[in-house]
């Protein structure tokens, strides 16, 4: 039964790494920008919820707040910085450096208002219900897998049959082309932003009520996002989405022979394999040299 259990475990936590590594392989497949606040988005996202949800307000209203404060966040760090470096030319390091610059000043910001330790959103639906002798599932453990298939099938959607989709993935694709059709690869990135980081809501909110949040957890969300995303193939959102769900399963699963404090090393020990036997990820097509 124990098997059983981390099982679902692993395909709730598989569900919440695979929506925010879509978010981020989203963002960075169409933008070719390594947004490593993308674990910031996290964290607001989180602690809005947290802040309104205890201020009294339902579920449905504290889950806007947080989609409001992710996709803002979102859409104020391309404007105000990835913008202007590109402007200038900025270099992928410069990029990055500010990127990462933004995520400690959030972390610290959130730090200075709710405090570094972690803090739960209570609700009726994170307690654990027994379904069959020893194996106990919560209803947000439910929520978060249907959530993680709705979202991630409307993704799908989205980038296939809708026109802004398409705009997208020739913005990934060739970015050049997309101004000859006199597109606007400006107002494109912003889209991309701003659907990346409402992925990342349903994640957030969940893992608020499940596990809990800290300020320093957004650090985590990028490197799980950046394992899934590397893992999958750089540019595959079907990849990242699969492999979010198989570094999920495989962190819960690794509790059957190793120590708890092992198991975001067994995430890294997959991601090196695939560095090293598999560069171009599961679903990522390999390129000759």
């Amino acid at each position: 039964m124990l098997a059983l259990q981390l099982a679902i475990n692993g395909l709730q936590t598989g569900a919440l790494y695979a929506l925010t590594a879509v978010g981020f392989s989203l963002i960075f497949g169409s933008t070719r920008i390594f947004h490593f606040a993308h674990g910031a988005t996290f964290v607001i996202a989180a602690y809005f919820f947290f802040a309104v949800h205890s201020a009294g307000a339902g579920f449905v209203m504290a889950a806007l707040a947080s989609a409001v404060g992710a996709v803002g966040f979102g859409l104020a760090i391309n404007k105000f910085v990835y913008r202007p470096i590109q402007r200038h030319a900025g270099s992928f390091f410069t990029v990055f450096v500010a990127s990462f610059g933004v995520g400690i000043v959030i972390q610290n910001l959130v730090g200075m208002f709710f405090g570094r330790g972690f803090v739960t959103v209570n609700t009726p639906l994170s307690r654990s219900v027994e379904i069959i002798p020893s194996v106990y599932v919560s209803p947000l453990a439910w929520i978060a897998i249907v959530c993680a298939a709705v979202f991630l099938g409307g993704l799908h959607w989205f980038l296939q049959k809708t026109h802004t989709g398409m705009e997208l993935r020739a913005l990934a694709d060739n970015p050049d082309l997309v101004r000859v059709f006199s597109l606007d690869p400006a107002r494109i990135s912003a889209v991309a932003f701003a659907v990346g980081s409402l992925i990342v809501v349903p994640a957030a909110i969940v893992t608020g009520a499940t596990t809990g949040l800290n300020p320093a957890i957004g650090h985590h969300v990028m490197l799980i996002s950046l394992a899934a995303t590397i893992v999958g193939g750089i540019g595959s959102i079907s990849g990242a989405m699969l492999a979010g769900l198989l570094l999920g399963l495989a962190e819960s699963m690794s509790l059957l022979v190793v120590d708890s404090q092992w198991t975001e090393a067994v995430t890294f020990a997959i991601l090196f394999a695939f560095i090293i036997l598999r560069p171009s990820g599961i679903l990522g097509r390999a390129t000759a040299h």
